[in-house]
């Protein structure tokens, strides 16, 4: 690839390296420029521009990126769209993320255009998590490269996803006169969110006397029950195990089991015992799992839900990183009521500047009267009804009769003196808003959407809340992507630089940040953007 300012005058057919405006708008990084734009350009007055070109055998970024991203071996992943030389990979099954090292550091080393980053080996993952990205870092590479990061993978994958696989989870949880019920109460409950990212039931409690032989029993009994699922056997000591023969691992052995380990180097979750009746794996909590903060006990029931059994070599390898200490690395289960989760503040934008071109002559789509009132007006109205606040409105495109249509409504309205730009300057000047400013997040609603309800909108903050607003929260209807959109904070300042006809869709793809996605049906699909778009949804147009 030649890389390069030139003049304008010698730019044809050649990719732009950094967007260029214009005296009619812009034309962004990645355009291929046209004997027009040149025209365009120079009339404007610019002289000149820096581009790229490609050389016989280049691949452009995002064809690149799509090859090798295509190229990625295993089940129970998705792939975007290639976007800005990116293409992202997501979980559609939750289980244990399990990265090859080897091969990752193979494909970042053939050559310096080409990367893949991935989530840290054994990350427990959700289905909508963003797991890798492929990224392409300038507008074209060797194509002789990109074969070879192909044939990398072919022979072996860099990452597997291995399914959570729901078990019958017993807990056996010892008593002293020093433990209170409310804490072996508080013990259950932690236990069955940390278990529901598998689907799987904690299926009964039992309670015994802090005794290695009243432990063997619950075990043994535990193991006679019938069970339709691969059962997994979690104890809760009163007291902490100090030696190999105290009561847990005594009582291990004493149920005709083995121990495998006692002792972890992850702190918290030193004191984990782990040990195995036949293929049912016993582990020995911690003292510290009886809270949600991640553990040394996260680290092993996660491995066991997905099948896995670690052996004493794993366990023991387990110290570099193994400090959680004070440095969380991913969501933590949370308890019920906690304050952090009610404390997200979301407010809602609606995005309501564009100039409705696809609607003719017909007139503005936002006036048409949906329920006796203009689009405009009801989508506010519904916003409303929801828990998001405040409500903001941008406008740009007949603004007169769209501030009329939001008269005496308790919302924001924020005009957008760019908008005939496109939705990209639109989401800035919201964006921009200091009433905005200060919040978890920003629901972004298109107002010419009539199928979605206030029902829709507080189920997508409550997927926000629920992942602790540091996601981006996507409505889809069957399965398919759509609108509306929660954009988290980490992201609002990139979203005030967009400029143009340049959407949120890029950025939110390059985020690195997971997206949860939240089923409404139709209603993610349904716009209005043309006359007979507006009838058929049950709309009458208004001149």
């Amino acid at each position: 690839m030649i890389f390069g300012e030139v003049p304008v005058v010698d730019a044809l057919d050649a990719v732009l390296a950094h967007s260029v405006s214009h005296s009619g708008g812009r034309f962004p990084k990645g355009h291929v420029l046209s004997s027009g734009d040149l025209e365009i350009l120079a009339q404007s007055g610019v002289q000149q521009v820096v581009i790229a070109r490609l050389e016989p055998g280049d691949i452009g970024e995002d064809e690149a990126a799509e090859l090798i991203a295509s190229a990625i071996p295993g089940a129970y992943l998705r792939r975007s769209p290639a976007a800005t030389g990116r293409v992202n990979l997501y979980a559609t099954e939750s289980g244990l993320f399990c990265a090859n090292r080897s091969v990752v550091d193979t494909l970042n080393r053939i050559d310096p255009a080409i990367t893949l980053a991935c989530l840290a080996d054994r990350a427990p993952v959700q289905a909508g998590d963003m797991v890798a990205t492929v990224k392409i870092i300038p507008l074209a590479v060797a194509g002789d490269k990109v074969e070879q990061a192909r044939s990398a993978l072919a022979l072996e994958a860099p990452f597997v996803i291995k399914p959570f696989r729901s078990h019958n989870v017993t807990l056996i949880a010892t008593e002293l006169p020093s433990l209170k019920p409310s804490t072996m109460d508080k013990t259950r409950k932690i236990l069955e969110q940390r278990l529901s990212l598998s689907a799987s039931p904690l299926a009964n409690e039992v309670r015994v006397a802090h005794a290695p032989q009243a432990v063997a029993s619950a075990i043994s009994e535990t193991m006679a029950a019938a069970s339709d699922r691969p059962k997994l056997i979690v104890v809760f000591g009163a007291s902490a195990v100090v030696d190999a023969a105290d009561v847990i691992p005594a009582a291990i052995e004493l149920a005709g089991g083995e121990v495998e380990q006692v002792g972890l180097p992850v702190d918290p979750g030193n004191l984990l015992v782990l040990g195995r009746i036949g293929a049912v794996p016993v582990v020995g909590a911690p003292g510290c799992a009886r809270s949600p903060k991640e553990n040394g006990f996260d680290w092993v029931l996660n491995r066991l839900l997905a099948g896995e059994y670690p052996d004493r070599f794993e366990l023991t390898g387990l110290g570099v990183g193994g400090l959680l200490m004070e440095i969380p690395t991913r969501p933590r289960p949370r308890e019920e009521g906690q304050a952090e989760r009610q404390a997200l503040k979301v407010g809602a934008l609606l995005m309501a500047a564009g100039q409705a071109r696809r609607m003719g002559h017909a007139g503005h789509k936002l006036l048409a009267e949906f329920s006796g009132k203009p689009l405009v007006r009801d989508r506010a109205e519904m916003l409303l009804k929801s828990q998001a606040r405040p409500v903001l409105a941008v406008t740009g495109h007949r603004r007169v009769q769209i501030d009329e249509a939001l008269a005496d409504l308790d919302i924001v309205r924020e005009f957008n003196p760019l908008f005939t730009e496109g939705m990209g300057s639109s989401l800035a000047s919201g964006f921009a808003s200091e009433v905005l400013r200060d919040l978890d997040g920003v629901l972004v609603m298109l107002a010419d959407m009539p199928a979605v309800t206030a029902e829709h909108i507080d189920a997508l903050l409550r997927a926000f809340q629920e992942n602790g607003g540091g996601v981006i929260v996507r409505a889809c209807g069957h399965g398919k992507r759509g609108n509306p959109i929660i954009l988290p904070k980490a992201l609002f300042d990139k979203v005030r630089r967009l400029e143009g006809d340049v959407g949120a869709r890029a950025l939110i793809e390059g985020s690195g940040l997971a997206i949860i996605e939240v089923e409404i049906g139709d209603a993610a699909h349904i716009d209005v953007d043309t006359p007979d778009a507006v009838v058929a949804a049950g709309g009458r147009l208004q001149e």
